[in-house]
């Protein structure tokens, strides 16, 4: 009989689970359809530039990245604590001023809502920071719009600042996400330092993946179906498991595993840019008020260890699924933005059609794990859209897995003893 776990996914849920088991000493196999680990946390190496594939960012406020990581081996390059809003020509800084104390009074006098508005941004930022997240959770649901208008913002301030900050973070420009994420989400970033890791985004799941025997990740190996004794591989290898965990995409797990509804998805595209230098000269995301643009951001400020010679590497999100035939009116945008595109080449374009789970009301917060007997399912659509809800999810699939096991082992112990 096989003693071993097989974990389907070797995305960030799929790492964690797979580490949470072997923590407890129970073997791992992790089926990987794809050339690397890490799912839609990847880093490409590109005429020696570190490309993440889609722009995205490590936050430090995530309890769960303390519990599983060595964040100091991640050598992770801040960003600014804040934004700088491009509208119709003019570019006003937005920045947290317990951060960065000497914008107190450009960030108060910036041209985008009233005092009353700020006020009121300041005042829910000291609720969400003030209260356990717990209270965040059993707050009444509503769209973000929503209740961003019960605080007082106005259609100004959400246009100018909120809609379009909000739509960089959540794929979806009409604020229909769970008021509960947004406020979990709102703590987060004003609490946590934002940037990513030196070496890319893609270091994350390497030092999960670094932390498993070697040997225990099969890569190129998809999985053709969920069997009774185990799991069948598209190249028809049958590997017997005492319980499966599908930790793939949200699409690929509801193909496996009966009971699975997947979400809706948000697509965005990154297209990355090299100049000779950076237009910038600043680690600060710039936000599109107009939205013709998500962010953009010089990615190379922060974590020069991007690019292999000096040159700027800019990152630039569009919202939706767009090719390499998107680029010039991309360009024209960022000319504006920042002043000059002289001597920029477009280096790649990144299309992810499924970035991140659609997380309308009514949100739950926590999805079951169990799919049953000996079946389990972990992925950040089974918690929250996040680096956190991956790896908690998986940590949960990992101690459902861990005591059902032991339930197993220990009624065969007593039936053996209770035997003549």
């Amino acid at each position: 009989m096989a003693d071993n776990v097989v974990v389907v996914g070797a995305g960030m849920a799929g790492l964690a689970c797979a580490v949470r088991l072997r923590e407890n000493g129970v073997p791992v196999r992790v089926l990987e359809a794809s050339d690397g680990v890490g799912g839609r946390m990847r880093t490409d190496i590109v005429d020696g530039f570190r490309l993440d594939r889609g722009f995205q960012v490590f936050n430090t406020a995530y309890p769960e990245v303390h519990r599983i990581l060595d964040l100091p081996s991640l050598q992770l390059r801040p960003f600014a604590s804040g934004v700088v809003v491009y509208d119709r020509g003019r570019r006003e800084r937005v920045m947290l001023p317990w951060r960065h104390p000497k914008y107190t009074l450009r960030t108060l006098f910036a041209g985008i809502g009233t005092p009353r508005e700020k006020a009121a941004l300041a005042a829910m930022t000291a609720r969400d920071l003030a209260g356990p997240p717990s209270r965040i959770r059993a707050a009444t649901e509503r769209s973000t719009e929503d209740e961003l208008r019960q605080w007082g913002i106005s259609d100004t301030m959400l246009d100018k600042l909120l809609r379009p900050f909000l739509a960089a973070v959540l794929l979806e420009r009409d604020l229909e996400t769970s008021s509960r994420y947004f406020h979990l989400l709102w703590r987060s970033f004003a609490s946590g330092t934002i940037g990513v890791p030196a070496l890319g985004m893609g270091a994350v799941p390497a030092q999960l993946a670094d932390r498993l025997p070697g040997g225990t990740i099969s890569l190129e190996t998809p999985v053709q179906e969920i069997t009774g004794e185990g799991v069948r591989t598209v190249a028809g290898e049958t590997i017997p498991a005492r319980a499966v965990v599908v930790a793939a995409d949200p699409t690929a797990a509801a193909a496996l595993v009966p009971g699975i509804e997947a979400p809706a998805m948000r697509p965005v595209t990154t297209f990355y840019h090299v100049a000779p230098s950076s237009p910038l000269r600043e680690p600060v995301q710039i936000i599109d008020a107009e939205g013709v643009v998500a962010d953009t951001l010089v990615l190379t400020d922060a974590a020069p260890e991007y690019s292999p010679d000096g040159r700027a590497l800019i990152s630039t999100s569009v919202l939706g699924v767009h090719g390499d035939g998107d680029e010039p009116w991309v360009r024209d945008r960022l000319e504006r933005i920042y002043g000059h595109t002289n001597g920029w080449r477009h280096l790649a374009t990144y299309p992810v059609a499924e970035a991140l789970p659609a997380m309308p009301p009514p949100l739950p917060l926590r999805r079951p794990v169990r799919m049953g007997r000996g079946r389990y399912v972990c992925g950040d659509h089974r918690d929250t859209g996040s680096i956190q809800g991956a790896m908690v999810s998986g940590r949960r699939a990992a101690q459902a897995v861990l005591d059902d096991l032991r339930a197993i082992d220990v009624r065969k112990r007593l039936r053996a003893m209770s035997k003549p």
